[in-house]
């Protein structure tokens, strides 16, 4: 074991018999939407597996690769892996990881998506159409069972041949193979559906036919669905005796994963509590004599310790926190863990563009999946850059232009960096993005770059500075919507509510239902310890049972909300359901949060007036008096630019050639959008 880390759990090697894991980090599966691109996609993706591998993780799993046509995602191009075309593509990537770095294992995870897939010849169990799926699957027959697993096996030994060093069957999810495991899906009455045993066959069969198809000097992993937060899911006993039948079917590893994409159970955001869901697999753990993979939510080198110090598991899947920092694990092995750019699992970069047939990539580093396009080159032309503003726009900016070279002087008008993600980090749930300012205050540190806070920059000085380039990043400010008494004494606005600074009654009205008008709802009806720290108080709001695992996790087990003492309405001039304009992997968990705390949640209203009886509003054509002691307003923002339209003004009549740009909520305050900000600060800085 190493004594040169602070982590030496996670940096101790894991024998597997035929061959070592240097440590147990795993990089895990996740699609990144180039799969499918038959011009470039497989450049990019070894490109993008490349920096992971040099980033010192010791095994990286793709994303998942379907075995038949049936299995595909219904997409045109490289999400099937069938023939030999496929495989010389696919060499691709394993040629990159491997000059990249030796030691680290690249493994091929083969998904076939079942009754999800999101074409029209879709198979299943049965023809029970998923929830989130428009598509009603057709029943597979009994020979054609037989040949879906030949196709795993085929799959798997083209993966072999591609010079991968492992393959990893999905399980879970509600993909095909959990589908036949649950009776929810599986209405068969022959050899592969009626008692679990039955039900378990298919992926039982499935790797005990790759194992023989790969043999026993590569790794085979098996992700289970150890609880899929559903009431119709699997019982502890289940759960226990497939993962023996799959150790004993000659699994190398078994992967944990929890959920099906139907629960209503958030497992994978930021108000999930850090490895909220790894005593699980520890229980499970004790039942098997293999490895066994932890995942979701563990995002820092020092819970992925915890969690191998806890005996919770052999090894922790960080997905996501690799798209955040590929060298997340060179970092932590050397001790410089306040350098690792922190995955704040927000999913609006990564899952929610995914979830729109968009690329991911990630807010909090614009690079990922771009590392053939966006590069921070060392400039051989040094400029002095003035940046005002360190919202997240402006810190982006001014760590990519001072890591290239650029002499970058940041002034920010508050006390503090960080802009609208000081507000952010207040609310229940949002704790982690503490972690990205904590990240670009030592990067500041690092790259010398001259901070000047509580410095309010002129447009005058801005001019009598001898600068190259000035950036102007000045953030935004609350909107005041144009309603009859808005400067009533009972009106304040969001930022107002958000930092204290102004007394919130017991009685509210939210004037939209935006991002930030859902988060000053979480947080005015906050009480007691938020759940994104406390895995008992997430368990209980959520109506999970770890201790006693009831089927699914969940079943018979009723959500327990400590309730606020305030009445809340929250309130949109939209007709359109509450939360359509979140994220779509986010937006429902936060919906049903406010609706475990009671809010009020009013569409479609026309506001009339403010004065001292409360707030008045037409809903669907009918008066209504609510008669509050607070109205935030959460109605949009307006960009806060005088210094760029002063600088624009006085270069322009002097027909100067200064170089001036805008970014950020600055140039554009439609919403409050950090992913947009920071993405157009890296750019900036890329280029100048």
């Amino acid at each position: 074991m190493s004594t040169e880390t602070p982590y030496p759990l996670v940096f101790e090697p894991l024998d597997l018999g035929f061959t070592t894991l240097k440590n147990r980090i795993l990089m895990g599966s996740m699609h990144t939407g180039l799969e499918e691109d038959s011009t470039e996609g497989f450049d990019r993706l070894a490109k993008y597996y490349a920096e992971r591998a040099s980033g010192g993780v010791g095994m990286i799993m793709t994303g998942g690769f379907a075995p038949n046509l049936e299995g595909g995602s219904g997409k045109v191009g490289g999400d099937s892996l069938t023939n030999a075309e496929g495989v010389e593509r696919h060499r691709q990537i394993t040629t990159a990881v491997k000059e990249a770095d030796p030691d680290c294992k690249m493994c091929f995870q083969i998904l076939h998506t079942g009754s999800i897939a999101g074409h029209e010849n879709l198979v299943a169990p049965s023809p029970v159409r998923s929830r989130i799926n428009r598509f009603t699957p057709r029943a597979l027959t009994g020979e054609e069972i037989e040949q879906t697993i030949e196709d795993f096996a085929r799959c798997a030994g083209l993966a072999r041949e591609a010079g991968y060093d492992g393959v990893e069957v999905i399980g879970s999810a509600g993909y095909l193979i959990s589908a036949f495991l649950l009776t929810k899906t599986n209405k068969r009455s022959d050899e592969w559906g009626g008692s679990y045993e039955n039900r378990m066959r298919l992926p039982v069969e499935i790797i005990r036919r790759i194992r023989q198809r790969i043999g026993d000097d590569c790794i085979l992993i098996y992700r289970i669905a150890a609880m899929e937060m559903l009431e119709e899911g699997s019982s502890w006993e289940e759960v226990v005796q497939l993962a023996q039948a799959i150790e004993q079917a000659g699994a190398t590893i078994i992967s944990t994963h929890f959920t099906w994409h139907e629960a209503r159970v958030p497992t994978i955001a930021t108000r999930v509590p850090r490895a909220a869901f790894t005593r699980v697999t520890g229980r499970l753990r004790k039942e098997l004599s293999i490895p066994v993979i932890t995942s979701n939510r563990i995002n820092m080198p020092e819970v992925a310790e915890k969690v191998l110090a806890d005996g919770h598991a052999d090894i922790v899947s960080m997905g996501r926190p690799m798209l955040a920092d590929p060298d997340l694990a060179n970092k932590a092995r050397e001790g410089r863990t306040d350098e690792i750019n922190t995955c704040i699992a927000c999913n609006q970069a990564c899952l929610d563009q995914l979830f729109q047939g968009r690329q991911i990539s990630c807010l909090v580093n614009p690079r990922a999946g771009y590392e053939t396009r966006l590069n921070y080159l060392p400039t051989d032309a040094p400029k002095k850059v003035a940046v005002v503003g360190a919202g997240p726009a402006g810190l982006a900016f001014t760590c990519v232009a001072a890591q290239r070279g650029h002499q970058v002087t940041l002034f920010e008008a508050d006390a503090e960096i960080g802009g609208h993600f000081n507000l952010a980090k207040r609310i229940p749930g949002k704790e982690e993005f503490n972690e990205t300012l904590r990240y670009y205050t030592r990067q500041i540190e690092l790259l010398g770059v001259d901070l000047k806070l509580n410095h309010r920059v002129s447009s005058e000085e801005l001019k009598g500075g001898d600068w190259d380039e000035v950036v102007i990043a000045s953030g935004i400010v609350p909107r005041k919507p144009p309603i009859a008494g808005i400067d009533h004494p009972k009106v304040i606005n969001y930022r107002e509510a958000i930092l204290g600074t102004k007394p919130v009654g017991k009685r509210v009205a939210i004037i939209g239902a935006g991002g930030i008008g859902y988060d000053v709802a979480e947080l005015i009806t906050h009480n007691g310890t938020s759940a994104s720290l406390d895995v008992d108080v997430f368990a209980r709001e959520w109506g999970l049972d770890f201790e006693n695992h009831p089927r699914g996790g969940v079943a018979g087990v009723v959500p327990k909300v400590e309730k606020s003492d305030r009445e809340v309405f929250l309130l949109q001039r939209k007709s359109s359901r509450f939360g359509s304009t979140l994220g779509l992997t986010t937006g429902w968990a936060h919906t049903i949060s406010l609706m475990h705390k009671e809010v009020h949640m009013l569409a479609g209203v026309t506001y009339e007036k403010i004065d001292d009886e409360g707030l008045h509003i037409t809903v669907d054509g009918k008066p209504r008096l609510l008669e509050v002691d607070t109205i935030i307003i959460c109605a949009g923002q307006e960009s806060l630019s005088d210094v760029y339209e002063d600088l624009k003004s006085a270069d322009e009549a002097a027909q100067g050639t200064a170089n001036l740009h805008l970014i950020g909520g600055a140039e554009l305050a439609a919403e409050i959008d950090a992913k947009r900000a920071i993405a157009q600060g890296c750019r900036l800085a890329a280029e100048i």
